[in-house]
C-alpha cells in the first residue's frame, strides 16, 4: 500500500492512520499523477488535539497580536517567492488556465500581507454607562476553528478562510477538497517553516463525507467555515447547531448582471463573458445569468453569441479562456443542464468549443449560451457550475428587480447603467452580499467583505468583518469609588 504523507499535525507530514489513499486527477486529461491520504475519524481527533494543545500553549498564547501579524505577513513573502511553482500546482491540480491560477497564487498571498496589517488594529470600545462605572468589549479567539474549503479556488479559499483565524489568536484545522487540495498542503508546510508554531496550523486531507463530516462534527471544535454546495452545508450547519457553536456557510448563488438600455455595452457584455468563463464557470459568484433590457436585447445578444464562438477550453498549459471541469462528474453535471437547454424555453444561440488537440478524456465542456431563457428554467433558476449562461429581457426596473430576486439564491449581482438614481435604487433592491455597479467582480477583493443569503448562506468573509466572525465580543464593567 502506497504512503500519502499529505496530512499535516503538529508540524509534520503523516500519512493517514489507516494508509488510506485517494489518487488525485489531472482534470486535462483524466490521468492520476499523484496521491493523497484519506483520513478518517481518529486523524481528525489528532489534529483537532493538535490545534486545541498549540491554543492553549505558552507559545501562542503570549504571542502578541503585532507577532501574530508578522508571521502572517512573513508566510505572504514566501508565498510571492514561491508563487511560481504554486501556480503551476493550482493550474494542475484544478485545470484552471495558468494565468487564473497565477492571479490566484497572488491573492492567496494578499490574503496574509492584508491580514497581518489587521492583526494590531482590531479593537474592542469603551462603552457609556453609568455613574462610577467602566464599561468596555474586548475581542477574544474562539480557540480551535475547523475549515472545510472548496476545489474551487483552493490557494484563496486557504488564505481567506485561515487568514482571519489565525490573526484573532485561533488555532486552526483544515479539510481541503478532496478533488484539488495539492496547494493548501503546500501551503500549510510552508507556513510551519516561516516559523508558525505546531499544531497552530493542522491540515488533513480526505474524503468529505468522511473527514469532512468528522470535523465539522468534532466536540472539540469551537467554530465551523464552510465553503460548499446548500445541501452539504445544510448538514455543516446541523453538525455545528448539535455543538452549540457558531458557523459561516458560503453556499453558491445564481447571480445576475443586468444591463440597462443607457449602459456601456461594450464594456457590459465583455465583463458579462468574463464572469462565466472564469475558473471555466466552476465559482460560487459567476454571473451565470444575464438580464438584458429589451430595447437592446438583440443588439446585445448578437454581440454575446460572437464572443460566445470565440471561446475556448483548453488544457491549463495552453492558457485560454477557460480549462477542463474539475472532475468527471461535474463535467456529466454540466453536460446535463446544457442537454434541458435548446427548447423554445431556452433555445442553444451559440457555443464556444473545446481544443482540438485536447485529450479526449479530459474533463472539457462546450461553453453554451442560451437566449432567451424563460424566468423559471432550470439554466436561469439552477447554480450550475459550468461555463453556462442563460440570457433573460426585462422591460422596466421593476421587472428586472424581479426578476433578479427570482432564485433562492443571493450572493452578488451588477448593474450596468449610467443612470445615478437607478445605481442606488437597485443596489439597496437587489439581493446579494456584493452588488457591483458598471463591473462585475474584484479580483481577489480581500479587503471586501463577501457572502451571501437565503440558499447562498450566511455570515461574512474577507475584509475585517471577517475577524469579528472568527472571534467572540467579551463585556467588562469595573465599579470604581
Amino acid at each position: 500500500m502506497r504512503n500519502a504523507q499529505t496530512c499535516l499535525i503538529s508540524g509534520s507530514r503523516v500519512s493517514a492512520e489507516k494508509n488510506g489513499i485517494i489518487p488525485v486527477i489531472d482534470p486535462s486529461n483524466a490521468e492520476v499523477y499523484d496521491f493523497i491520504s484519506a483520513a478518517t475519524d481518529n486523524d481528525i481527533d489528532q489534529a483537532v488535539h493538535s490545534a486545541r494543545s498549540a491554543f492553549h500553549s505558552v507559545v501562542w498564547q503570549n504571542l502578541n497580536a503585532t507577532d501574530r501579524g508578522r508571521l502572517l505577513q512573513n508566510l505572504s513573502a514566501e508565498i510571492l517567492k514561491k508563487k511560481d511553482v504554486l501556480a503551476e500546482v493550482e493550474a494542475r491540480d484544478t485545470g484552471k488556465p495558468m494565468s487564473q491560477a497565477q492571479a490566484d497564487i497572488l491573492a492567496c498571498a494578499r490574503y496574509f500581507e492584508f491580514y497581518g496589517g489587521a492583526a494590531d488594529k482590531h479593537y474592542g470600545s469603551t462603552l457609556q454607562f453609568l455613574q462610577n462605572f467602566h464599561a468596555q468589549t474586548i475581542r477574544q479567539p474562539l480557540g480551535v476553528t475547523g475549515h472545510i474549503i472548496p476545489w474551487n479556488y483552493p490557494a484563496q479559499m486557504f488564505a481567506r478562510s485561515v487568514g482571519p483565524s489565525l490573526t484573532v489568536g485561533n488555532t486552526v484545522v483544515v479539510k481541503p477538497a478532496e478533488d484539488a487540495c495539492q496547494t493548501p498542503i503546500l501551503l500549510a508546510q510552508i507556513a510551519t517553516e516561516v516559523g508558525f508554531p505546531d499544531g497552530t496550523i493542522n491540515l488533513v486531507t480526505g474524503y468529505g463525507e468522511e473527514a469532512g463530516a468528522s470535523l465539522a462534527k468534532h466536540k472539540d471544535v469551537n467554530f465551523l467555515s464552510f465553503t460548499g454546495s446548500p445541501e452539504v452545508g445544510t448538514l455543516v450547519q446541523a453538525a455545528a447547531a448539535t455543538n452549540h457553536i457558531g458557523c459561516t456557510l458560503e453556499l453558491g448563488g445564481k447571480s445576475p448582471q443586468i444591463i440597462f438600455e443607457d449602459a456601456n455595452i461594450e464594456d457590459a457584455i465583455s465583463a458579462v463573458v468574463a464572469g462565466i468563463t472564469q475558473n471555466g464557470g466552476q465559482t460560487c459568484s459567476a454571473g451565470s445569468r444575464v438580464l438584458i433590457q429589451k430595447t437592446i436585447y438583440r443588439k446585445c445578444l448578437d454581440i454575446l453569441a460572437e464572443k460566445f464562438s470565440s471561446l475556448v477550453a483548453a488544457p491549463w498549459q495552453d492558457n485560454r479562456q477557460l480549462g477542463p471541469m474539475i472532475s468527471l462528474k461535474q463535467k456529466q453535471r454540466v453536460e446535463d443542464f446544457i442537454a434541458q437547454g435548446g427548447s423554445p424555453d431556452a433555445p442553444l444561440v451559440a457555443t464556444g468549443k473545446i481544443l482540438e488537440t485536447a485529450n479526449e478524456a479530459g474533463f472539457f465542456v462546450t461553453p453554451s449560451l442560451f437566449a432567451p431563457s424563460s424566468e423559471f428554467h432550470p439554466l436561469a433558476q439552477e447554480e450550475i457550475f459550468g461555463p453556462v449562461l442563460a440570457c433573460l429581457s426585462f422591460e422596466t426596473e421593476t421587472d428586472a428587480t424581479r426578476i433578479a430576486n427570482s432564485t433562492p439564491y443571493g450572493l452578488v449581482a451588477s448593474i450596468w447603467s449610467a443612470d445615478g438614481n437607478r445605481q442606488f435604487r437597485m443596489a439597496k433592491a437587489l439581493r446579494g452580499g456584493q452588488i457591483f455597479i458598471n463591473c462585475f467582480g474584484a479580483g481577489g477583493g480581500v479587503e471586501l467583505p463577501f457572502g451571501g443569503s437565503g440558499k447562498s448562506g450566511h455570515g461574512r468573509e474577507k475584509g475585517l468583518e471577517a475577524l469579528n466572525e472568527f472571534s467572540q465580543i467579551k463585556t467588562i464593567i469595573h465599579k470604581y469609588n
